[in-house]
């Protein structure tokens, strides 16, 4: 119907909201459309309308996707390689739009005056979707918000309504409009207030400290949003504004964790030389006399190139710290039967048999598709025909008689390619690679249970680190942190150059200063980019693409340094939520401890003090236990 431009006002727009017919069924129709805040002859109102135009879509988060799945993926990536598990594509989903004649009946338009309560909510994948009920105790289908913008719409609906935060929901939220009759009467309904509430008001507005007594702070967040002026511009610094939505309470399993916590001044962290003398370190009959000194100087500054072929096959399991030059000998014996007998397994398998064995032959497609794309700009791989491509390519299927539950799963030839380059060696690389799959074989199983966990550490960290950067995150539908995935599926691989990558994956296998010092690595390079994203205009897409051109655009000692010091900077806080000390593996809580994860750490220094709690195996190089139980001081460099 066609709008009188005076009494039409668009106040605010946001395109990529999807209304889901029926969230209880999977097949459910999900229906593109724009939302919209409008005033209507003065009169402000919330509106969702379908997309005209059938053919525009909303872009979608693809995780670990196999082969033959469905969707139509559109990769950009240079050199035009990125295999499915990379996580971040634009997807096309034609099964996600219906006939726009078929969704007109689902267009909407709820004054505000009638607009009841708002619940924010968040499905897995970190999409965040409202659930509005009217007055009259109807709910509207389920907005999803496929491009961001939620945050952006709560902002435009506080110019007309008052979001008060249910005493016993903390994700729903009743709207009030901004008249001072209202506000009493939300008061009465609290039931806190003696006197007058629109009295109070006025005397909190005038002296809210004299005005603040016992149990008022039951109400804080609720007086916040009455007294702010509705076009005052929200302060997000504290990583969570109070009239809003709770971001603790999106996801399950996610400890508040706020600006309270004072971390304290990050130190300045040095690196030191590679790990240059390995005779130094072995007995007469070559076993290595300082195991831990050697991860503190690889974890320090690496291991000098030629010395890496060996250095390797310890950090990576293949030889025993302990073993003897003689033993050595022996081990690499029995190793190279063993691979041999796993290789001709695979190899005596005949066309015939393999047309019946469709597990083995889709490992070898992917495998051979795989190799043929894998570092090909290394002159060890590079070029058609080279032996360093069948190398890789035998090792891989060879794995799969190995390891045949999981088999081959897209990303190992990017673990395979550095091991096989520095060995030189069929065999040698095979048994570096299953001890680098020891460590991150849970990575590539299909639930993906692994990787969801990770990105929740990882949100976890850097929510203690910088609330404004996981605001600004949140606020764009990119909380959950999906853009990581690729991170930390492969160790950085895609982006640090070939030799950076040799640098950092030995500085990893150390396992120094913990066993997630690579969420540390994540967390240094977001906080790099907090310039780059906090006050601009990204959305999820452009974050996206943000995160994917930093490739080969990091230098990884400033990334390291940056690593360690938050791995510092962390430690010494002695108010550390649990959640933090957990993931930094400074605390491992009791059965009893993990039935009330609310429980706050008010002794932190005793827990980092138990020997259980991992404070002296997992404490800086160069501290001591003493130093790891009160605060390590600063680190001592070789």
């Amino acid at each position: 119907m066609e709008q009188n431009a005076q009494d039409y006002k668009l106040i605010f727009e946001k395109e990529g909201v999807y209304l889901h017919t029926n969230a209880k069924r999977s097949n459910q129709d999900t229906i593109p459309g724009f939302i919209r805040i409008v005033e209507r002859a003065g009169l402000p109102a919330l509106e969702w309308s379908p997309l005209e135009d059938e053919g525009r879509c909303a872009p979608a988060v693809l995780y670990a996707k196999k082969d033959g799945e469905g969707g139509e993926e559109v990769t950009n990536f240079d050199p035009g390689y990125e295999p499915d598990w990379a996580v971040i594509s634009t997807v096309k989903k034609d099964r996600e739009h219906v006939p726009v004649k078929d969704s007109d009946q689902w267009s909407f338009s709820l004054p505000l005056s009638e607009l009841y309560s708002l619940r924010r909510a968040r499905w897995s994948l970190g999409r965040n979707f409202l659930v509005l009920t009217s007055r009259g105790g109807h709910p509207l289908p389920p907005l999803h918000f496929h491009r961001g913008g939620t945050r952006e719409l709560l902002r435009s609906l506080q110019r007309y309504i008052i979001l008060d935060q249910s005493p016993v929901d903390g994700r729903l939220f009743l709207a009030y409009p901004h008249d001072s009759g209202a506000l009493s009467q939300s008061f009465d309904k609290l039931q806190l207030l003696d006197d007058g509430g629109s009295d109070l008001v006025s005397r909190f507005i005038q002296d809210p400290y004299a005005t603040t007594f016992g149990g008022f702070s039951k109400v804080t967040n609720f007086f916040r949003a009455a007294i702010r002026p509705p076009d005052s511009p929200f302060h997000l610094r504290t990583g969570q504004d109070p009239s809003l939505p709770s971001q603790a309470d999106d996801e399950p399993g996610f400890e508040l964790i706020t600006c309270g916590v004072e971390l304290g001044p990050r130190p300045n962290v040095m690196r030191g030389p590679p790990l240059d003398k390995w005779d130094v370190f072995l007995d007469p009959e070559g076993r290595v006399k300082d195991p831990e000194k050697i991860k503190d100087l690889v974890f320090r500054g690496g291991i000098k190139p030629s010395l890496r072929k060996e250095a390797w096959k310890f950090l990576l399991g293949f030889y025993p710290w302990n073993s003897t030059a003689k033993e050595r000998e022996a081990i690499l014996q029995v190793k190279t039967d063993e691979y041999f007998r796993m290789k001709v397994q695979w190899k005596s398998v005949s066309e015939e048999q393999e047309m019946r064995n469709s597990l083995l032959r889709g490992y070898r497609s992917l495998i051979e598709r795989d190799v043929s794309r894998t570092d090909r700009h290394n002159t060890f791989f590079s070029g058609n025909d080279n032996p360093g491509l069948t190398l890789l390519h035998d090792v891989l299927m060879t794995y799969c008689m190995y390891n045949f539950d999981l088999g081959y799963v897209q990303g190992m030839s990017d673990l395979l390619a550095p091991l096989l380059f520095v060995t030189q060696n069929e065999v040698e690389s095979f048994w570096c690679l299953t001890g680098f799959m020891d460590l991150l074989h849970q990575n590539f199983e299909e639930s993906q249970e692994a990787m969801k966990q990770q990105l929740l550490q990882l949100s976890i960290l850097l929510k203690a680190l910088d609330p404004e950067l996981c605001d600004f995150l949140d606020s764009q539908d990119s909380g959950s942190l999906c853009f990581c995935f690729r991170w930390l599926l492969i160790w950085f691989k895609r982006e640090f150059s070939f030799e950076d990558i040799l640098i950092l994956w030995e500085v990893l296998w150390t396992r120094r200063p913990c066993d997630n010092f690579h969420l540390l690595i994540a967390c240094s390079i977001l906080q790099s980019q907090r310039g780059e994203l906090i006050g601009s205009d990204h959305d999820f897409n452009t974050i996206l693409k943000h995160i994917n051109e930093l490739t080969m655009r990091l230098d990884l000692q400033t990334v390291l340094r940056g690593a360690e010091a938050i791995y510092l900077q962390l430690v010494q806080c002695k108010e550390l939520p649990l959640k933090v000390l957990e993931v930094l593996g400074l605390y491992v809580p009791s059965s009893s401890e993990e039935e009330s994860p609310d429980s706050q750490v008010s002794e932190t220094q005793r827990l980092l003090s138990q020997p259980e709690a991992g404070a002296a195996s997992s404490r800086a190089p160069g501290a001591s236990a003493a130093g790891a139980a009160g605060g390590p001081p600063a680190p001592t460099y070789p």
